[in-house]
């Protein structure tokens, strides 16, 4: 059976890795991206890649764009919740309302009506799978992250409530938290911390390395690979799980 994949944010990052991953191994996609040119460019790297620009901020775009990608796919089989913003980098007191709130609608609200709206077509195939990109700040709290955080806890709680209400329908959900992912993300929040904490680069990438037992960071195409995985065959006894890759995190200074 043609694994037919939905992954939102997947015109670049970690979302376009599992794009890459699941077309790789035969399966159908679809990425939504808010970024045009980026699904444009992916459109072209990752070959039968179907694309929607999405705003996964606002209700009326996750409607289209869900009711788009079963039309263009023919239905659905896995769901990939991987868009998300980092927010800011403060203490609460200091943190700006405004984006803490857009971190919730975003990472949270966006992922809860994506979800609900693509429950009934899971419902319709032999192996549903739902995947919820949570993160190592789901697992561990720190200073200045507070909407990120919060964000990543509550997905935790999302993925293990959808694999209760889900079982039934043979439909498998698990969260997937990753600790510090290579790429220009990671780098920009180094930066963040760094100037919150008034530390230089060099120090709070000393602090990321430090809390980890493996000194590098995690590679997109693992967790890709983890994400394909999860929703195979192979994973088939596996639901309402926190799947850390995180190079052995103990705790976050991230």
């Amino acid at each position: 059976m043609t694994q037919r994949v939905l992954v939102t944010a997947g015109a670049a990052g970690i979302g376009k890795e599992i794009a890459r991953a699941f077309a790789a191994k035969g399966a159908a996609v679809c990425v939504c991206d808010i970024d045009v040119k980026a699904l444009e460019l992916s459109a072209k790297e990752i070959p039968g890649l179907k694309t929607i620009v999405c705003d996964v901020s606002k209700r009326a775009d996750i409607e289209r764009m869900v009711a788009g990608a079963v039309e263009a796919l023919g239905g659905l089989d896995v769901l990939v919740n991987n868009a998300g913003i980092a927010g800011p980098t403060a203490p609460v007191e200091d943190a700006d309302p405004d984006q803490w709130e857009a971190v919730m609608k975003i990472d949270v609200i966006g992922a809860f009506h994506v979800t609900r709206l693509a429950i009934p077509h899971l419902k319709k195939s032999a192996a549903g799978s739902i995947v919820v990109m949570s993160s190592v700040g789901g697992r561990f709290g720190y200073p200045n992250r507070s909407a990120y955080c919060t964000a990543k806890m509550g997905l935790i709680g999302f993925a293990k409530t959808l694999s209760r209400e889900l079982g039934q329908y043979g439909i498998r959900c698990n969260a997937i938290a990753p600790g510090a992912v290579g790429g220009d993300r990671i780098e920009r929040v180094l930066q963040g911390r760094a100037q919150a904490e008034h530390k230089t680069l060099d120090e709070e990438r000393h602090a990321a390395m430090s809390i980890q037992s493996l000194k590098r960071f995690v590679d997109p195409k693992d967790i890709a690979a983890l994400v394909v995985f999860l929703t195979s065959d192979s994973g088939k006894s596996i639901s309402g799980q926190v799947v850390p890759i995180d190079n052995d995190a103990q705790t976050s200074a991230l």
